[in-house]
This record gives C-alpha cells, sequence and structure tokens, in this order.
C-alpha cells in the first residue's frame, strides 16, 4: 500500500484558500470533491492539504483552532526542484495574498524562502543541492 499523508487546516474561507494553493502549484484532488466545507490539495502524490472551513474544523477537534496569525501552529518545508522554483512560488504566494516571513536565505548548499498563507500557516519553501553540503 502507497501511504500518503493528509494534513487538515483550518481556514477562513475554502474558496479563497483553494485559489491560492492552486496558485502556488497545488492541485485539487478529484477523490474529495470541494465544498463550502472543504477542499483537498495534493502536493504531489504523497501529501495533500485539507483545507477545513472553521465550522467543519471544530466538528473534528475538541480544542480550540489556532490563531495563527498570533501563534505559530506549524511549519511546513516545501522541497522544490530549484532555486527559480524557490522563487516563483514564493511570488505566486505573495502576489495571491500571502504574506512574507522571511526572504532569502542562502546557505550555499540550501536556498530557501518563508512565508504564510492567507490564514496564517507556515511555509518555507526550498531547494536544497546535497552535492554542496559541507564536509
Amino acid at each position: 500500500m502507497t501511504r500518503k499523508l493528509f494534513i487538515s487546516l483550518p481556514v477562513s474561507n475554502v474558496a479563497a484558500s483553494v485559489a491560492f494553493y492552486e496558485a502556488i502549484g497545488m492541485t485539487q484532488d478529484p477523490a474529495f470533491p470541494s465544498s463550502e466545507n472543504g477542499a483537498a490539495m495534493n502536493w504531489g502524490d504523497a501529501v495533500s492539504f485539507m483545507l477545513v472551513s472553521h465550522d467543519a474544523f471544530r466538528g473534528i477537534t475538541s480544542k480550540a483552532i489556532a490563531d495563527t496569525h498570533a501563534v505559530t501552529a506549524n511549519l511546513f518545508a516545501l522541497s522544490m526542484d530549484s532555486r527559480d522554483a524557490v522563487d516563483a512560488i514564493f511570488k505566486a504566494a505573495l502576489a495571491t495574498g500571502g504574506r512574507e516571513v522571511h526572504g532569502v536565505e542562502d546557505e550555499g548548499f540550501m536556498y530557501s524562502v518563508g512565508f504564510e498563507d492567507p490564514d496564517g500557516h507556515g511555509f518555507g519553501p526550498f531547494h536544497m543541492d546535497a552535492t554542496a553540503i559541507p564536509a
């Protein structure tokens, strides 16, 4: 059996979140029809971000939903194929309602940036060149 990771994120507006995640290169999973309650966005074949409305999210947990504009609940590192791909996803995120967390960090072997989606969930796309890692 192929294993897959599903990450549920509470979002304030499912449709706006779908547009944001599509803009940064994710695709809607046709196995999970989108509704006002949620949508599944694929990051490759093994990871899906389940965008869940606050009302629906309250139905799957008894805990309060974190205000991720005020506190950090998670940070997702997204591996990219190149430095240009890191720059492209960062520009797309900012153009569709995302917020810069930090600009370019260039360690030589690793290149990254940081942004938040419109709901404050943190992402750090990066490109790593394993052949350039210092000994």
